[in-house]
Parts: structure tokens; C-alpha cells; sequence
């Protein structure tokens, strides 16, 4: 059983990220993604995790190309990773950001008219051409130029003047249900558009769509999630390591006799006499407040949560543990062997990118392997 070291005992729960598991899982994807280049999304600060442990262990197994969501953060990734890496900010160009986005060597994804008219009016103040990424909506309705209106940019002699098109991409909606038809209609769209844009590379595809074929991997491939070991594909045997455990500390053990009511609510009522744990975790740490059916983990024990989530702390019944199991100051696993982060996202009603990005910084934080 892992044991939360003494440099610990000030926080009620540590998070574990294994930096080796997250390179292990960037090399199995760039394999996978066969003649395509792989890059890393670690926008919102690499999904909760720290862009700036996470970030400088990717670049060790190989990534040369980073794509976050802000300005902010390409900004701040780049004083981690300093020159060199390339670094894309996948939301755009805010209004007004757009020198301190060329100053710091970000390359902007231009999501329509107006991003892509503010990057030529600073390459024209410039007078020099700067890359940009076209991003073309074939089937989300999020981000991007519609395919109508990135054709009429295109036919357009001064569409793309002082931008230099460093690629072309768009995002799939259902790439984690391998059989949607929705995949092949965006790809059909993608391939339409492709054509127009000859000796420039495309990127269709992030996590999921690596497994959807080669046909969906064009010559980049974008993984965030399944960087850090969510299951790229609903309903299938998840392929990647996991990349963290979460341990919280029991503070109070104690016995109450059957009939007892928990929590906030009285949601629930005690069957029999039971041993209740009180353990130093809730929803103001990122542990949803959703959870039905939630457990956790000492070795090879389980151990069921009783009652609603509270803002510091849950309940759980220890009563089938031996009586001396738990005491205070006793880590169990929220996150670990033997529950994922998917499955703490299924008992709560959600997805694993959401558990993990809600992940708070009250943890102690430990870091291990590269």
C-alpha cells in the first residue's frame, strides 16, 4: 500500500501525478498514430495535472508541438518550455492579444473572419508573414470557419495575405463512439477542404480519433485526454496508464447503531450497526458533489460512500474492514488500482476530463517517474 510521507501530514489528500506513465502514454500514441507527427494539448494546465511538470516530460519523450486553449497559457508555457517547441492556441487570438501572442512565438488557430483579419492587420504593422492555423467547423458547431466561409477566404486573392496557413484543422464530435456515421460525414467535409489547402498539413483528429484509422489521422494528431490515461473510446478495454492516484486522509472513525442517518439531507440511513470513516475529501477539492455510488480503497478493500458529498469531507462505511484497518491519518484511494478516473466520472454523472480538471490545488502534490 503507497503511504503518504511525512512532508504530507499538512494537507487532508495527495495527488500523485506519474509524469512516466503520462510520456509512456505520449510514445504508445505517437506510435499508433503511424506516419503522422503526434502533439500534446496541456491546456488548463494540462488538464489539472501541472503544465509545468507535465509539459517538460512530454517534450523528454519526443513532443515538439504544444497546443493549449488561452493566450495566457501559451504564455506561460513557453517561459517552461523556452524556445524551440511549437505552441498553438487552439481558441484564437483574443481581441488586442495578438502582438503579445507573436512576441512570445504562438502561433494562433484563426477560428474565423475577424481573428484571421486582426492576424494580417499585425503581419501588415509587421511587414512580414505570420503562420496561422485555419480551423474549418465540418460537423460541431464550436469553433471554426464554416466550410462555405473558409472557401470564400480562400477564393479570395487577399484572403490570406501576411498569413502563412501553417495548418489546417478541425475537431471531431463523436470520435469516442468509433461506429457514429457523424466521424465520416466531418472527415468527407475535412478531405473537401484538405484539397484546397495542397502542402498544407492537415489535423483532424485528438485522442479518440488516433483509434478511428489512419484515414483519420492526417499528418498530425492532437491528444490531450488520453495523455493523462482517460479511456479514448467509450464501452472498450482503456489502452492507456493511468496517470494519477488520489489519496485522502480518514480523520474520524466511529460506530453508530442501524437506522442512523448520514450527511446532509439524510439521504441515506445505515442498515446495520455500521463503523463510519470520515475521510478529508470533498467537493471543494474537485471530488463532485454528484457522486452517487461512489467508494474508496484500502489495498484491496472497498469501501462504499454513505451519504451526499459535503464541502471538506465524505463518509464511508468501513464496517466489513477489520476494526483496527482504519485509523486517523489513514490514506485511502479515491483515485487508484482499483478505481479510475473514469469510473469516479461515472459515479458522478460525468467525464474523466472533467474530474481531472476540477482537481484542486489543496492536494499535496507529489510527482513521480522522468
Amino acid at each position: 500500500m503507497h503511504r503518504i510521507g511525512e512532508e504530507a501530514t499538512l494537507a487532508g489528500a495527495v495527488l500523485t501525478v506519474d509524469l512516466s506513465a503520462i510520456a509512456a502514454n505520449y510514445r504508445f500514441l505517437a506510435a499508433r498514430a503511424g506516419t503522422a507527427a503526434c502533439a500534446a494539448v496541456v491546456k488548463a494546465d494540462a488538464y489539472g495535472l501541472g503544465a509545468d511538470r507535465v509539459a517538460p516530460a512530454l517534450r523528454a519523450a519526443g513532443c515538439r508541438q504544444f497546443f493549449v486553449a488561452q493566450v495566457n497559457e501559451g504564455v506561460a508555457l513557453r517561459a517552461i518550455l523556452g524556445p524551440g517547441p511549437g505552441i498553438a492556441v487552439l481558441n484564437g487570438a483574443t481581441p488586442g492579444s495578438e502582438a503579445a501572442c507573436h512576441a512570445h512565438g504562438l502561433v494562433p488557430v484563426l477560428n474565423d473572419r475577424g481573428q484571421a483579419e486582426a492576424w494580417r492587420a499585425l503581419a501588415r504593422r509587421l511587414g512580414e508573414a505570420l503562420p496561422g492555423i485555419l480551423q474549418a467547423d465540418t460537423g460541431m458547431a464550436r469553433f471554426g470557419f464554416a466550410p462555405t466561409d473558409l472557401t470564400a477566404l480562400l477564393d479570395d486573392p487577399g484572403g490570406l495575405a501576411g498569413i502563412a496557413p501553417a495548418l489546417l484543422m478541425s475537431h471531431l464530435a463523436c470520435a469516442d463512439e468509433p461506429e457514429n456515421p457523424a466521424n465520416a460525414r466531418q472527415r468527407a467535409v475535412f478531405d473537401g477542404l484538405r484539397a484546397r489547402l495542397p502542402g498544407v498539413r492537415a489535423s483532424l483528429s485528438a485522442s479518440s480519433g488516433i483509434f478511428l484509422g489512419p484515414e483519420f489521422q492526417a499528418d498530425l494528431v492532437r491528444p490531450g485526454a488520453a495523455l493523462y490515461g482517460i479511456a479514448p473510446q467509450a464501452g472498450r478495454t482503456n489502452p492507456m496508464r493511468p496517470a494519477v492516484r488520489l489519496q485522502a486522509r480518514v480523520m474520524q472513525v466511529r460506530t453508530v447503531p442501524a437506522g442512523t442517518p448520514v450527511g446532509y439531507g439524510h439521504t441515506e440511513l445505515t442498515t446495520r450497526d455500521s463503523r463510519l470513516a470520515t475521510v478529508a475529501i470533498g467537493y471543494a477539492d474537485g471530488f463532485p458533489r454528484s457522486t452517487a455510488g461512489g467508494e474508496a480503497w484500502l489495498g484491496e478493500s472497498r469501501m462504499p460512500m454513505v451519504g451526499r458529498v459535503s464541502m471538506d469531507s465524505i463518509v464511508l462505511d468501513a464496517t466489513d474492514l477489520p476494526p483496527d484497518a482504519l485509523r486517523p491519518g489513514t490514506p485511502v484511494d479515491l483515485i487508484g488500482p482499483n478505481r479510475s478516473v473514469d469510473a469516479v466520472a461515472a459515479a458522478a454523472g460525468t467525464i474523466g476530463y472533467e474530474v481531472l480538471t476540477g482537481l484542486g490545488h489543496r492536494f499535496h502534490r507529489i510527482y513521480s517517474g522522468v
